[in-house]
């Protein structure tokens, strides 16, 4: 295969992975909301929760750019379970507990106020950035055992009911995953070829605005790439290739894919958003089949990664070759002037 390692880096570091500035950045919107909702939970005369922690893309470091700007950053706001009480005595419902977050979040600067959704509560920020913050609300259930006195805690999400659910521990299972599988690491995970071949993955998966919806998520897509990884040392495009084609033929017999942490499915059986990346994988992956070919020029190589990503970035990629051949030309001994005499 010609190598296109330095070109595919490249890309994921420019076009693909939010860098440090950008994460800080929608950071500081969570965090502003964490005060926001303590403030107005206590205002409000309801509990206060027990802790907050990110989680999502932006915890497993698989946050990637996105044209429009339209970032989110889930933050999850944890309750202990026996002070989510309503007025009558009983439990409150998970709806109940996502509308009395998003009353907590309630500020008259923003244009467009917190809304509850299926599954969190979401704020909006206004253009030029088109941030949104999702609060997942989560219950925790502490258990100690007679025995051993260990404590064990339980969480359940606030979606459709009460439903079991740890955030935490999928970012634990990612972190490790990555950990395990590159060499190159780092500790808080933001290096390491495995999760830039995720983060490479979702770049493709978002790389058609027609896609979005019919496609697999971040997440599903973090779990095949998990399945199918197998690190080649200095090459990302070549690790890149190997996992999307072995994820292709996977999901020509296996349409489901599992949760890394719980006993349930990512995406269901025959699951239209798995067929729909199988299609699109088969479809795009054959662009590339030109890297193959012996004389396989740059400009090749360079038209072949564009039509894979839908980009133009590639295609304006000096030819290393050429730089080569310049470097040569301008390496020899340098010539010093002096009195209008040269001198080597």
């Amino acid at each position: 295969m010609k190598d296109t390692n330095e070109q595919l880096r490249r890309f994921h570091d420019d076009c693909v992975w939010m860098n440090a500035a950008g994460r800080r950045d929608i950071l500081a919107k969570a965090r502003a909301n964490r005060t926001r909702l303590r403030n107005g939970l206590e205002r409000d005369s309801k509990p206060a929760p027990v802790g907050s922690a990110t989680q999502g893309s932006y915890a497993m470091r698989t946050m990637i750019q996105n044209d429009e700007g339209d970032y989110d950053i889930d933050d999850g706001v944890y309750f202990a379970r026996d002070k989510l009480i309503g007025p009558n005595g009983g439990e409150i419902t998970a709806l109940a507990a996502r509308q009395m977050v998003c009353d907590a979040l309630q500020d008259r600067r923003f244009r467009d106020s917190p809304e509850v959704r299926n599954n969190c509560v979401r704020i909006y920020y206004s253009a030029p950035n088109n941030y949104h913050v999702d609060v997942p609300v989560y219950r925790r259930t502490r258990t100690k055992d007679v025995f051993t006195g260990e404590i064990t805690d339980t969480y359940e999400l606030a979606s459709s009911d009460w439903k079991t659910s740890d955030a935490l521990s999928v970012t634990k299972w990612f972190k490790k995953q990555n950990k395990d599988k590159s060499s190159d690491p780092s500790e808080n995970g933001d290096r390491g070829q495995f999760v830039r071949i995720v983060r490479l993955a979702k770049a493709f998966a978002r790389s058609r605005p027609h896609w979005s919806g019919k496609i697999a998520g971040g997440f599903a897509l973090s779990r095949l790439v998990s399945d199918h990884f197998t690190e080649n040392v200095d090459r990302d495009d070549v690790a890149f290739r190997q996992v999307l084609r072995a994820i292709h033929n996977r999901l020509g017999w296996k349409t489901w894919v599992e949760h890394p942490t719980l006993n349930e499915d990512i995406l269901p059986v025959d699951s239209a958003k798995s067929r729909f990346l199988r299609k699109k994988l088969g479809d795009k992956l054959p662009l590339l089949d030109i890297l193959d070919d012996p004389g396989c020029t740059h400009e090749e190589a360079m038209s072949a990664w564009d039509d894979f990503f839908y980009s133009d970035w590639f295609s304006n990629q000096p030819d290393p070759e050429d730089e080569e051949e310049l470097d040569k030309k301008t390496s020899g001994p340098a010539i010093i002037k002096i009195g209008g005499q040269g001198y080597a």
